[in-house]
This record gives structure tokens, C-alpha cells and sequence, in this order.
């Protein structure tokens, strides 16, 4: 069975960092291709980044530069780096897994706020 455990999020400050991970179990995220989504209070869950099996990575416009996704295959975890952290980055953050798409994680709430 596939799990996927968020973790990392917290408050932040706007120009503040911080760096979530995915832990994945039940499938090996090196060969999947894994995504970052988030979900914001009264909006759609968007895909904020992917993360190939070969390493390709891919960003939403609006965190291009400042988000950046990467994996440990050793330890079976995505992980998205945030930084330069603006308000409206503010959501509930999830991993996912395109082939496994039913599959989601309880999430981690991130806030950026003054």
C-alpha cells in the first residue's frame, strides 16, 4: 500500500525558508516521476513542482527560482526547498505520485505570515 507522510511545515516569515519533505512508502520514488501540490483556503490544489525519474524538474510560474524539488533515494523522500517565501505561498503542502494518483498524504500546513 502506498503512504505518503508530509512533513516541515510551519511559520515562516515573507523572504523566510523552508524545506518539506515526502516520505514515501509502498513505492520507490526514484522511479516515479513525484510531485509537489498545494492547496490553499477557498482555491483549487495546484502542482507546484515535479521531479522526473531521471532527474528532470519542473516549477509552476510562480515559484520558478525560488522552490526547488529534489529526492534521496537512499531514504525514499522528495523534498521541496522553499525560499524567499511570500504570503501567498501560504497553503496546506502535498506529495503525490502521477501513477499513483489516489494515493494522498494528510499534508503540511505551511504559513508565511509577518
Amino acid at each position: 500500500q502506498v503512504q505518503l507522510v508530509e512533513s516541515g511545515g510551519g511559520l515562516a516569515q515573507p523572504g523566510g525558508s523552508l524545506r518539506l519533505s515526502c516520505a514515501a512508502s509502498g513505492i520507490a520514488v526514484s522511479i516515479y516521476t513525484m510531485d509537489w501540490y498545494r492547496q490553499a483556503p477557498g482555491n483549487q490544489r495546484e502542482l507546484v513542482a515535479s521531479i522526473t525519474s531521471n532527474g528532470f524538474t519542473d516549477y509552476a510560474e510562480s515559484v520558478k527560482g525560488r522552490f526547488t524539488i529534489s529526492r534521496d533515494n537512499a531514504k525514499n523522500t522528495v523534498f521541496l526547498q522553499m525560499n524567499s517565501l511570500k504570503p501567498e505561498d501560504t497553503a496546506v503542502y502535498y506529495c503525490n505520485a502521477p501513477k499513483f494518483a489516489t494515493y494522498w498524504g494528510k499534508g503540511t500546513q505551511v504559513i508565511v505570515s509577518p
